[in-house]
């Protein structure tokens, strides 16, 4: 059945880690804080998802200056929802760079779910495929030399969540998708799993990891990363 349009409508705040190798001996961690708010607005209802995100790297081939310090990354904003007979959801995100270099990106996502009529006592929980196109504009650097090349890319997530136990799930596809570099060509394809575990109504836990199997676009090479999910 479509449950495109079932949704909470409670505030969720997640408090995410990262840890990602780029190859070359050369990492980044991140700390990331997502915020989950419902948005209803007549017979159209939808969520708004803000992200920030802090970095450090650190590595060889890394400039001296990369010490491994946290600092501000980018920031993220996400608007999305339907109406009761759609069959899908309609949104877009904005892509906010805070440091001195990355560029800005803005573009439109589609994206629906299926649930078995039953979902409770099947072991598949859900599928739940998205689509996003980003489109970059105002790039930033140090200098007009250094610019970074133009970002505009298609994210694909094939979502497919399996029940494990009553509070208990592996979702594939969720956190981490396969991107089209439209603007140079090449696939970004990984492996991404992530376990959830759900403690009591207001408290889930999550841990998974990704690694790529195509990469003609290099993202990374792996990544693991975890989160703690509060409802209230």
């Amino acid at each position: 059945m479509n449950a495109s349009q079932e949704r909470s409508q409670d505030h969720i705040l997640e408090f995410w880690g990262y840890h990602v190798s780029q190859g070359a001996g050369n990492d980044a961690d991140t700390l990331k804080l997502r915020y989950y708010n419902p948005l209803n607005l007549g017979s159209w209802h939808g969520t708004m998802r803000l992200d920030t995100a802090y970095t450090a790297t650190y590595g060889p081939q890394l400039p001296a200056q990369s010490t491994g310090t946290f600092s501000p990354n980018n920031a993220m904003l996400t608007i999305w929802g339907g109406q009761a007979d759609w069959f899908a959801n309609v949104g877009a995100r904005v892509f906010v760079p805070l440091g001195n270099t990355g560029q800005w990106l803005a573009g439109p996502q589609v994206s629906t779910s299926f649930r078995p009529a039953d979902s409770g006592q099947n072991i598949l929980s859900d599928i739940s495929p998205l689509a996003r196109y980003m489109m970059g504009f105002n790039r930033k650097a140090p200098t007009s030399s250094s610019l970074p090349p133009l970002d505009n890319h298609l994210e694909l997530y094939p979502t497919v969540g399996l029940n494990l136990g009553s509070s208990t799930q592996l979702r594939f596809w969720d956190e981490n998708g396969a991107v089209y570099n439209s603007a140079g060509g090449g696939w970004f394809v990984p492996i991404d799993a992530m376990v959830t575990h759900r403690i009591n109504n207001n408290l889930l836990l999550a841990i998974g990891g990704a690694k790529q199997v195509i990469q003609t676009y290099q993202l990374y090479n792996w990544t693991v990363y975890g989160k703690v999910s509060l409802s209230f």
